[in-house]
């Protein structure tokens, strides 16, 4: 499954335009590695997302091509959850 596909249904970002434009501003990591919004993702890879001053690390769980809101949740394991202080 596509990366930008796989934010938007899982819910860890809302809309699948804004999940493409975080991705191809290289703001996101799989397994180490900056991806694009056309990244293939499988099962147990890690995605590092940078949100302004948080970084949000998760493991894919499982694929799906649809969920209710409740389900959504269950698609990945939160890793970390990092605030970055910014020196002004």
């Amino acid at each position: 499954m596509r990366l930008d596909k796989y934010l938007k249904v899982s819910r860890i970002i809302k809309r699948r335009p804004v999940a493409k434009e975080v991705a191809d501003k290289g703001r996101i990591k799989v397994n180490g590695v900056l991806a694009k919004s056309s990244t293939d993702l499988k099962v147990n890879d890690q995605i590092e997302v940078r949100f302004g001053n948080k970084v949000l690390t998760v493991k894919v769980l499982e694929m799906l091509d649809s969920t209710k809101k409740e389900d959504a949740s269950k698609m990945y394991e939160i890793i970390s959850e990092t605030r970055i202080e910014e020196d002004v």
